[in-house]
């Protein structure tokens, strides 16, 4: 149980952390960095949400939707 905690507020400050680098990085007008780091931060809400697993170990993993034809 402590683990789930622990992971919950860790992923609940990477997330935190990369909203504010992104919008560092927008302020300065570095587009494509903006735009990595804001991948990274809907990861980050995807795996929060249970959409992605941490660790991709089936290259055709497709969340809910499925598995891959």
């Amino acid at each position: 149980m402590a683990y789930n905690k622990r992971r919950t507020e860790t992923l609940d400050y990477m997330q935190s952390m990369l909203g504010q680098m992104r919008t560092m990085a927008e302020a300065e007008r570095c587009d494509m960095l903006a735009y990595l780091i804001e991948m990274a931060y809907v990861e980050v809400s995807d795996i929060i949400r249970g959409e992605r697993p941490a660790r991709v170990r089936d290259p055709f993993y497709r969340g809910n939707r499925g598995n891959a034809a």
